[in-house]
C-alpha cells in the first residue's frame, strides 16, 4: 500500500488507468519457433500480421471521434516504473473528449478524477484541462494532508513521479491513438505473432481480445506481449495490458502495465462544471 504522500504529489495516480489483472483469459504463450536472427523489415505495402488489428483500432478511433462526446467509469490501472510494480489503484474518471469544427476548437480535453482506493490515495482529487490553468494539473492530497490545492506541470518532475505516462494521455481515444502509433513503427519488422480470441470478458462485458507477441527480445519491440480487450457492444477498447519478456527460460511474462475501464458510461452531459475545483461536489480546500 501506498505511503501518504506531500501535497507536492497530490497528482499520484493522474495518468492514464490501470487494472484488475485478468489472467484467467488467454493465459497461454503462443508456439513460436526461435530464431537467433534479427527482425527482418517488412515492405509498407506487403501484408503484416498486425494489419486486421490495426483496422479494428482505426475503427475505435472512428467512433469516439463520431459518437461519443464524454464518459464516465471507473478506472482500474497498475503500473510498473523504475522496475518497481505499483499498487493496483481505482479511480473515478469523468473524461471529456475534444471536440473540433473547422479545424477550431470547440470542446477541450478535460479529465476530472477522485482516487477511490488504496486507502493511502483515497479521496485525492485530480482535474487537467486543455488549454486552462496555464496546461497545469490541479489536484489535492487526501485526508489531512488535502489542506492545499497544488498546481503542477503535466509532464513535470514532479507530475511524472510514479507515472508511466501523463495525464495528458489518459482516455480510452488516447489509448488508441498510442497503439496505433506503436503499431505504425512495429509494422516495419517482421517477428510478430497476432491472435484474435472471441467471447472473452472483462467485468461480465463480452470482449474480442486481441493478443500482439514478439517472440524474440528486439530493442525496437516495446513489449514481449500485450492484449487489448474491444468492446463487442460498443465497439471500443476497455482493457489494454502489456508485459516484458520472461526473466529466465520458461518464466512468466513481467508485468508492466494494465489499465481496465469498468463501469463505463457514455455521453452522459458533461459540463464545465465537472472540471472546476469550485464544484460543489468537490472536496478541493
Amino acid at each position: 500500500m501506498l505511503p501518504f504522500l506531500s501535497p507536492a504529489r497530490a497528482w499520484l495516480a493522474t495518468a492514464v488507468v490501470g487494472v484488475i489483472f485478468l489472467a484467467s483469459v488467454c493465459q497461454q504463450p503462443l508456439c513460436a519457433a526461435e530464431t537467433d536472427r534479427p527482425s527482418s523489415s517488412t515492405s509498407p505495402n506487403e501484408p503484416h500480421p498486425l494489419d486486421e488489428a490495426m483496422k479494428l483500432a482505426r475503427a475505435c478511433v472512428e467512433e469516439i471521434e463520431n459518437n461519443v462526446d464524454d464518459y464516465t467509469a471507473t478506472i482500474v490501472k497498475r503500473e510498473r516504473v523504475n522496475d518497481k510494480l505499483g499498487d493496483i489503484q481505482y479511480m473515478f474518471a469523468k473524461i471529456r473528449n475534444r471536440k473540433t469544427k473547422d479545424d477550431e476548437l470547440q470542446t477541450p480535453f478535460g479529465v476530472y478524477m477522485r482516487f477511490l482506493k488504496p486507502a493511502s490515495v483515497k479521496g485525492r482529487e485530480v482535474i487537467w484541462v486543455e488549454n486552462q490553468n496555464d496546461g497545469k494539473i490541479v489536484a489535492h492530497e487526501a485526508g489531512i494532508l488535502g489542506v492545499l490545492t497544488v498546481y503542477l506541470k503535466p509532464e513535470g518532475t514532479v507530475a511524472m513521479i510514479g507515472q508511466r505516462y501523463p495525464i495528458t494521455k489518459i482516455g480510452l481515444q488516447r489509448l488508441v491513438e498510442e497503439l496505433i502509433e506503436k503499431g505504425e513503427g512495429q509494422r516495419k519488422f517482421g517477428e510478430c505473432e497476432v491472435k484474435f480470441i472471441k467471447n472473452a470478458k472483462i467485468n461480465k462485458r463480452k470482449c474480442t481480445m486481441i493478443q500482439v507477441e514478439h517472440p524474440r527480445r528486439r530493442e525496437h519491440f516495446d513489449f514481449y506481449r500485450a492484449r487489448i480487450f474491444i468492446d463487442d457492444e460498443l465497439n471500443l477498447p476497455i482493457r489494454y495490458a502489456a508485459w516484458s519478456w520472461p526473466e529466465t527460460p520458461g518464466g512468466d511474462p513481467v508485468l508492466l502495465e494494465e489499465y481496465t475501464y469498468v463501469n463505463l458510461e457514455l455521453n452522459v452531459g458533461l459540463k464545465d462544471s465537472d472540471f472546476n475545483p469550485d464544484n460543489s461536489d468537490y472536496n478541493y480546500p
